[in-house]
């Protein structure tokens, strides 16, 4: 009977534990998702020449302006700032850059905007942006979209090392070439 009352008693705490373990909480899904470009885009490609992970906000009838103010540092996506991966040394809008992770900052302006790849890392937001801690800044050509974009996006385009990176939000097209 001890026996008997025993196992049952493990079986309901394996039970109970059981329970506990698959019950996790996961978090909602962030409403700015994490999403990530590279180039050559195919992902059956393994030789990159580059890689942006960021956040896409999205403007719910907001203005750019206002996620994105003109003249400031901008973390250029949401959340944590964007990171860029060169795979191999680069010309990066006209610059010579090493290969290797930055943060990739902007300053959005009506008829460019700069683009900054800075040695910070692990960095929430463009708060604790630091200009000393630059390792190029750029100039790259704003143009209007045909298409309006609610979500902020970045993509490539190109052919071999030779591509342009474009960021695309609302109506403002941002676009700097990129030459591996």
């Amino acid at each position: 009977m001890k026996k008997s009352i025993l196992s049952i008693a493990v079986i309901a705490m394996t039970l109970i534990f059981s329970l506990d373990t698959v019950a996790q909480k996961f978090p909602n899904l962030d409403k700015s998702p994490m999403d990530a470009a590279s180039f050559p885009s195919s992902y059956r490609v393994s030789n990159k020449l580059v890689k942006v992970v960021y956040s896409r906000p999205q403007l719910k009838g907001r203005s750019i302006s206002k996620l994105a103010p003109e003249g400031k540092v901008w973390r250029t996506g949401a959340n944590e700032a964007a990171e860029i991966t060169f795979y191999k040394d680069v010309t990066f809008g006209g610059k010579e850059v090493k290969a290797g992770t930055y943060t990739l900052f902007t300053i959005p302006n009506k008829e460019n905007w700069t683009v900054i790849l800075s040695t910070a890392s692990n960095v929430w937001g463009s708060y604790f942006y630091k200009e000393s801690e630059d390792v190029v800044r750029v100039s790259a050509e704003v143009s209007t979209s045909e298409k309006t974009l609610e979500e902020f996006g970045i993509a490539f385009e190109g052919e071999d090392n030779n591509a342009t990176m474009y960021l695309g939000w609302g109506k403002v097209l941002v676009s700097l070439p990129l030459k591996g």
